[in-house]
């Protein structure tokens, strides 16, 4: 793993002061916890703290790599509860994990759209609008996860009553479309403009050979923000080439089982086994590589801010692009060796064997030379 270039208790108390910005303030005084992690077991089960002005219990997950960019936490809405009323002059993007609900969204002009949800629902809360979830279990609590650009907004303002309480109706995000979060869309090549997905388990998608093995791919655009999103998915006894990117991207694992290597370039990668509910965040421009060893497809969703995606002169992310022509994604014919290894002894696990020869092959049609 790489070195956390600790320095002398002198030096670092010189710092002290600059340590803890507005937001991890901010997110201390709503009386929660931050795990500082880049891997989560299981968003379902991880423990929650109560959530006293929201009405229910959270936490934050937030690895120091990407706290200034973007930020994630889990809530819970307890049974036949709400959540109390929020708005927020920063964007968020939400995927229910358990439970079945409904969410209102109205701005100041009084113009007020609710939708019902259940789990594996995916969708986004439009710009400082007015919003409250319920969960529509008497038995049973509902729980969600969400990624926010919350951090640079607090930050940059260090006035949480501005962030939480202007008056402004940003009418070109929502202006009381009745239709606004029916399950409609505009697909854009890998980008499906939508501002709700009912069911991103089932989600059809694109064929998205250039990631390797086969597979599928989707790209969102919700609620006209500047956040997005994408689902991916790729056959039993597969898995995706290696690749890195900017920080912020939260990998939450929806179907299938199987594991990921993550590792910063010149390093020995390190192994996270996942399952569904499992999440992963890449640290900047750590490269990082995922496996499905299961007996189905595996499915994830991230999401992420558009920074994640360094991209070249054409608009394309050059976590697309080989690294044998300057971008930054790992081909198979350069990967090390025991990456195939223990990839076909973990499928031996489950009586399965690897069904990559095919797409080794078929990346030998159109690998660029190597540089000299």
């Amino acid at each position: 793993m790489a070195k956390d270039a600790k320095v002398s208790d002198d030096l670092a108390q010189k710092f002290a002061t600059e340590k803890e910005t507005p937001y991890e303030r901010w997110v201390a005084a709503e009386g929660l916890d931050i795990i500082s992690a880049h891997y989560v077991q299981n968003l379902r089960t991880v423990a929650l703290k109560p959530w006293a002005r929201r009405g229910g219990s959270g936490v934050y997950v937030n690895h120091e790599a990407s706290r200034t960019s973007n930020d994630c936490y889990v809530c819970e809405i307890p049974a036949g509860g709400k959540l109390a009323p929020q708005r927020q002059l920063f964007e968020e993007m939400i995927l229910v994990l358990e439970g079945r609900g409904s969410t209102s969204v109205w701005n100041d002009a009084g113009d007020k759209i609710t939708f019902e949800w259940n789990a594996g629902a995916l969708f986004a809360i439009p710009l400082n609008c007015h919003h409250q979830h319920f969960n529509g279990s008497g038995q049973q609590p509902a729980r969600f996860v969400a990624v926010t650009n919350a951090p640079p907004v607090i930050n940059l303002y260090e006035d949480p009553d501005f962030v939480f309480n202007t008056k402004y109706d940003f009418k070109g995000r929502f202006n009381g479309e009745p239709d606004y979060f029916s399950a409609k869309g505009e697909q854009q090549g890998f980008k499906l403009v939508t501002n709700f997905v009912p069911d991103a388990v089932n989600l059809p998608l694109i064929t998205a050979k250039e990631r390797g093995a086969g597979g599928g791919h989707i790209r969102f655009n919700m609620a006209k923000g500047s956040m997005n999103s994408h689902i991916s998915q790729f056959p039993i006894g597969t898995y995706k080439k290696g690749h890195a990117h900017g920080p912020g991207a939260h990998v939450i694992i929806l179907s299938g089982e199987g594991y990921s290597m993550m590792w910063p370039e010149g390093e020995e990668p390190k192994r996270y086994d996942w399952e569904v509910g499992t999440m992963i965040v890449p640290p900047n421009m750590w490269f990082h590589q995922h496996f499905n060893t299961g007996t189905t497809p595996a499915r994830y969703l991230a999401f992420k801010h558009e920074g994640v995606a360094i991209r070249n002169a054409q608009g394309v992310p050059k976590a697309w692009i080989s690294k044998r022509v300057g971008g930054d994604q790992i081909d198979y014919a350069d990967e090390d060796p025991a990456i195939r290894q223990e990839f076909e002894a973990e499928l031996a696990k489950n009586n399965l064997k690897t069904a990559m020869d095919t797409a080794y092959e078929q990346e030998k049609e159109t690998l660029p030379e190597k540089a000299a």
